[in-house]
């Protein structure tokens, strides 16, 4: 055992030293550095470092770049890719999971970070540090996260040559969800698909929101009912009709996670009830639902399923190449 354990480390620290060429941005968002620059908002550089660099209680690696505009400032981070897939894959799920289910995390994470990376809108940076793209909290080394992104190195899933979206959630709650649905965009690999993920702490949940909280995200008064008005084709919540003091309201299910909060309202497939001024939200699944959900991946590790039997159960039609332009 003590030999496995020494080979093992010996093959990440060769690993780790080796060159790398490919390299990520990514822009820090956090408690301190909130704003994402505008789009066509001119950004002038005021510095750079390179090292280790605390920021909130988090390690950054690499080149730190500091931008600033007329609204705030920001970091950039810039790192190698699989140095960066390491910290995301610690980010996204426990360090404890199953090794499948690592190994095809680390897959997505780097097929999307290169997706994101490829559509090149901003210059100065590739993807953020927050949900907004995937969750990057600073340099967290760990080294059975370390050894499935190094079996896993260089690794993408590709559709018809070219490297997809591979969006990923938490919890299904049963079933998979349409892109079209949530993101407005049809791929033929992100179709709903039919999987368990009873091992997550979202498999089923409750929230219980005063009507004065709604309101307040809503910009509403006199919230007298809430119905569910169309559903998707997974009969998860699309569209909530609001009747109020002023007349009634049709609110897209995704807005109203965004105003209350992701973890206020976990997921879309929720059905409401009323007590009194409490609405009663019972629901199942945290996230958007589309793409690989990762308490199914795990479950299915533990049942002995591959990663790569993982990752095509969830992008139907895809394959696992390896990426060229490293």
């Amino acid at each position: 055992m003590l030999l496995k354990k020494y080979i093992v480390l010996l093959l990440i620290c060769l690993h780790a030293a080796a060159a790398q060429a490919a390299s990520v941005k990514v822009l820090i968002l956090d408690d301190m550095f909130q704003n994402i620059p505008k789009k066509d908002a001119p950004l002038e550089r005021v510095g750079k470092l390179n090292g280790d660099l605390l920021v909130n209680g988090s390690h950054y690696i690499g080149n730190i770049e500091i931008w600033k505009d007329r609204t705030g400032m920001y970091l950039i981070n810039e790192l190698p890719l699989e140095e960066y897939i390491k910290n995301v894959v610690s980010a996204e799920v426990g360090t404890n999971w199953d090794m499948e289910a690592l190994k095809a995390q680390a897959v997505i994470s780097r097929t999307y970070a290169l997706y994101q990376k490829g559509l090149n809108s901003t210059p100065q940076y590739d993807l953020t540090s927050s949900v907004l793209h995937q969750v990057y909290k600073g340099t967290s080394v760990d080294t059975r996260i370390s050894y499935a992104v190094m079996t896993t190195e260089g690794e993408v899933l590709m559709y018809n040559g070219k490297i997809i979206e591979t969006l990923y959630h938490s919890t299904c709650g049963g079933m998979t969800e349409d892109s079209e649905e949530v993101f407005g965009k049809s791929y033929p690999y992100l179709r709903p698909v039919a999987a368990r993920c009873d091992l997550s702490p979202y498999s089923l949940w409750e929230r219980k929101i005063p009507v004065e909280e709604i309101e307040k995200a809503l910009n509403i008064s006199g919230i007298q009912k809430i119905s569910i008005k169309s559903r998707t084709a997974t009969n998860r919540a699309k569209t909530l009709e609001v009747s109020h003091a002023g007349g009634s309201l049709v609110v897209k299910c995704t807005d109203m996670r965004k105003l209350l909060g992701w973890s206020r309202l976990p997921s879309t497939n929720f059905e409401i009830s009323k007590d009194s001024s409490i609405f009663v939200f019972e629901g199942k699944g945290y996230g958007h639902g589309v793409g690989l959900c990762q308490w199914s991946a795990l479950q299915m590790a533990r049942e002995g399923k591959s990663y790569r039997e993982i990752l095509s159960f969830f992008y139907p039609g895809t394959s696992l190449q390896a990426y060229e332009n490293r």
